[in-house]
This record gives structure tokens, sequence and C-alpha cells, in this order.
């Protein structure tokens, strides 16, 4: 075959020009949270007084969001800390205390433990509210009614609240029981599914435009969006969202294997791979071995501590969204054993949003007929938050 070389040699040179542009792109067209929008959101904190909701995930091109406000001489006033602390060194349910940042010298208010909504009082002097921290799609994970609380609060001060919006990891997902609710916790206050595939920006909208906040007075709210995000966008976590979930397996089987924590298996605290496997001292299926250990600031007190256990190692697992097998495959084995397996039916019914999910694994249900009588709800739920999508 004759291959003409000038013809050979301009392709290779265009077809080179061709794939710098292309890489070119898809650079350009990569998701940007709003917190890397300084210029976007710049002019609303001028000359403000801000108080920030914020933990270790907020950050701006790996700078902490309050480093980098106090670089941009933002008048930073007060930092509000949620479940597991301003900078994710709390294990999960620890209480957080009110405290001086060693850094900054900034005051950290806690909103996790006796006292999650600040008075108006603590926000006397606060011009603006300002709310950034990393979601993972989930009714239970307790951020979102953080974020609720701060609502209520900034409008019955009469302040401003501006949420810098994040990725969902998990937003491809609807599924799961509406919360009913007498049901109604700090790990569930809105009736919507456990997975409801949105981000906190659209759901900081819904919360407002459905009127589910507990006030008289009408919330003055600004969401600030992601670039070049779509509902389709695959996006990893540059830091981990809280102690044990460390990476984009655990996030990705989180939905699923946090109604382990109300029953007596293993999922994993106290270990390196939190939210990632299964197991028991006594009853169990699969054949990995691990054991629970002390670890400050991620589970100081583990289930099953300091036991050999045995069970499945789910690193490798494709289980994601909200898949009830592997919940029902142990419930069963315990039963067949004549063993206890929940702890705390109660704090099960509250991770559901309902009792109805518990009893109809208690009769025996499959997965698929469980799924079967919660999708009504779930295409309600769809139709209702369509107003506050911001993203296609």
């Amino acid at each position: 075959m004759i291959i003409n070389m000038k013809f050979f040699t301009l392709v290779l040179k265009y077809s080179a020009f061709f794939a710098v542009l292309l890489s070119f792109s898809s650079q350009s067209q990569s998701v940007i949270v709003a917190a890397d929008q300084w210029n976007l959101y710049q002019p609303l904190l001028k000359d403000k007084k801000v108080g920030l909701v914020v933990n270790q995930t907020s950050s701006v091109n790996g700078q902490h969001l309050v480093d980098f406000f106090l670089s941009k001489k933002v008048n930073v006033q007060t930092i509000f800390a949620p479940e597991h602390g301003f900078r994710g060194d709390h294990d999960a349910g620890a209480t957080v205390e009110n405290n001086i940042d060693a850094r900054t010298k900034l005051p950290i208010i806690s909103i996790y433990g006796k006292h999650k909504k600040p008075s108006i009082e603590v926000l006397a002097d606060l011009d603006v509210i300002l709310f950034d921290i990393q979601d993972v799609g989930v009714r239970f994970y307790t951020y979102l009614s953080s974020m609720h609380y701060m609502m209520e609060a900034a409008a019955d001060a009469g302040i401003k609240f501006i949420v810098l919006d994040r990725p969902n990891p998990n937003i491809e997902f609807v599924d799961g029981p509406i919360l009913e609710e007498r049901f109604k916790s700090f790990v569930g206050m809105h009736p919507i599914p456990i997975l409801h595939g949105m981000t906190l920006g659209e759901l900081a909208l819904m919360i407002k435009g459905e009127g589910w906040l507990n006030t008289q007075k009408t919330l003055d709210l600004q969401v600030v969006s992601i670039k070049n995000y779509t509902r389709n966008s695959r996006y990893s976590l540059p830091i981990k969202p809280s102690p044990n979930l460390p990476n984009d397996q655990a996030i990705q089987l989180y939905p699923s294997l946090t109604f382990f924590e109300p029953t007596h298996v293993s999922l994993g605290r106290g270990t390196d791979f939190p939210f990632q496997v299964l197991g028991h001292n006594q009853h169990f299926t699969g054949n990995f071995n691990f054991t629970p250990v002390s670890m400050p600031g991620a589970a100081v007190k583990p289930k099953l501590m300091d036991q050999k256990l045995t069970g499945l190692d789910l690193r490798q697992s494709e289980v994601k969204g909200l898949d009830l097998r592997l919940f029902i495959q142990w419930y069963t084995l315990f039963k067949a054993s004549d063993a206890e397996f929940f702890t705390s039916e109660s704090f099960m019914d509250k991770l559901a949003g309902t009792d109805k999910l518990r009893k109809m694994i208690i009769d025996g249900k499959t997965a698929d007929e469980i799924s079967a009588t919660w999708q009504h709800g779930v295409s309600q739920f769809k139709a209702q938050r369509a107003p506050y999508l911001l993203y296609q």
C-alpha cells in the first residue's frame, strides 16, 4: 500500500491539535463547586458580618473555606459546627462542644448535641449565614437536618442564608419510603425518600418553597449553584465527608448498610474500611475476617470491639442505591438461629422513616416486594421536587 507521507504528516499534525482541543474542552467542562466560584458570591459577603456553617469538606482549591475567607478579608464572626465537628474529627453521635478554633481564634458554636438551632441572640451580630458542607444524598445523613435548623434560625433572626452548593454522589438514585410524620427526628426531618436525588442547594429551595420551616418569617435564601454539573455527572469526593465514609465505595454502600447500625452486625466501624464490610462473632455469612478496634475520632467504642468477626468484604461490591438484599439475608440468618437481630427497633424505624419496612422484613417479604410498596410515593415526590431542581 502506498502512503502519501505529506498527507500522513498533516493528519498526525491536526490529530494532535484536535486532541489538545478536546482535552481543553474536557477540562473546561469539569465540575466547579460553588465555593470555587469566588467572583460569583463575593459581592454577597462584602461589608457583611458572616457566620459559617462548615466542616472539613468546606474548601476552596484545597484551602479550608475559613482560611480562604480570612485571606480575602471577609469579616467572619462565628463558625457553626455540625456533627463530627468543625474539623471533622468527632465520632458519629459524639456531642460537639462550643469552643475556640485554635488556628483562627474564632468562636465555634455547636449545632450538634443539646442545641441544634442557635438562638436569635447568638445570631444578633451577623448579617449573613453561609452554608458549605458536602452531603452524600441520603435523608438520614445529618448535615441536611443541620442546614434546616440553621435556615430556621436565619429566618427568625431576619438575616440572609446562602448555600454554596456541592454535588450529590448518589444523585442518580431516588428510592425508599417517604418519611412519615410520627417518625420525624434528627435523622429524618422531611417527607422525602431515603435517597432523594437532590443537592443540598436544591433541598434548601424545596424546604423553603414547601413551607417546611417552623417559622412565621420568610427566609432570605440564595443558592450559588455548581458549574458544569448535571444529574449524570460523576463526582468523586476529594475530602471524606465524615470519619467513617473514607472513600467512594463506602459512600456508595452507605444507603444500604446504615440499616445495620441498630443491629448486632458490625459494618466495619473501628476498621480501615467502615461501611465496606459486614461481620459478627457468632452468626455470619461469608469468610472474611476483621477485628474492630478503638479509633478515637472515628469510633472510640465500635460494636463488637476487639473481637474477631467473620462476614463479607464488600470493598469490590457493586451494591449501590438502596439495596435491601444484604439486610434481609442477615436478618434471616439470625432468625434461623433464634438470635436477636435488632438492638433498637425504634432507631431502625427512625432511619427508615416508617415502621413498615422493619415489619415487612420480619414478615418475610422480599426486597422487590418491599420496594414496590413505596414506588407511588417516590413518583409523587419526583413531581413535587421538580420546580426546585437546578441541574438537568
